[in-house]
């Protein structure tokens, strides 16, 4: 049975600044390493679940792992993070209450 899946925009986000970090596997493994992603939020999310876990869309990556072949990476909203221009971490909050740094 899939999980129960809702998308949506959110556009007040559309071009924000945001880092965030996840995990990725580490091939020939069965372990998973941290990566890092910075990019420009593009106000798409989904939500998956009950109670839902939100995913937003970050595009535009200007950091990303070496060999990582996407222009785009799904950010759990946990692990996401809104900055400036000088990659300094802002205090707003992004909807929903998730945290920041």
């Amino acid at each position: 049975m899939a999980l129960p899946e809702r998308h949506g925009v959110d556009p007040s986000l559309a071009g924000a600044r945001a880092e965030c970090d996840g995990g990725g596997m580490i091939p020939g493994t069965h372990f998973a390493g941290r990566e890092e992603f910075t990019g420009s939020l593009t106000g798409e999310y989904v939500d998956h679940g009950d109670p839902p876990w939100r995913w937003y869309l970050l595009a535009e990556l200007s950091h990303k792992p070496p060999n990582y072949p996407a222009d785009a990476v799904w950010c759990e909203s946990e692990s996401l993070f809104l900055i400036d221009a000088e990659g300094r971490s802002l205090t707003d909050t992004l909807p929903s209450g998730h945290r920041k740094k």
